[in-house]
């Protein structure tokens, strides 16, 4: 799965989480988070996937793009 800039920010939204809380239980750096966010630059495979396993494993479900565009929930 795609992680993209819009559902990072939603996700972290949903856990109260700053960029700072983001990168520090992912293992990257704050700047790595707030550039993606930012549309600054994609994320390399092993960042996305260390962000999207640390959202999943504190309750954020990733939704695939469906008609509306991606979207996240709580588990």
């Amino acid at each position: 799965m795609d992680l993209s800039p819009e559902q990072c920010r939603a996700a972290r939204g949903l856990l109260d989480w700053t960029q700072e809380r983001l990168a520090a239980r992912a293992g990257v750096s704050r700047s790595t988070v707030r550039d993606f966010e930012c549309h600054r630059h994609v994320l390399h495979r092993g960042t996305e996937t260390l962000l999207i396993r640390t959202l999943q494993e504190a309750g954020v479900v990733l939704l695939p793009p469906g008609e509306q565009g991606h979207g996240v929930r709580m588990r």
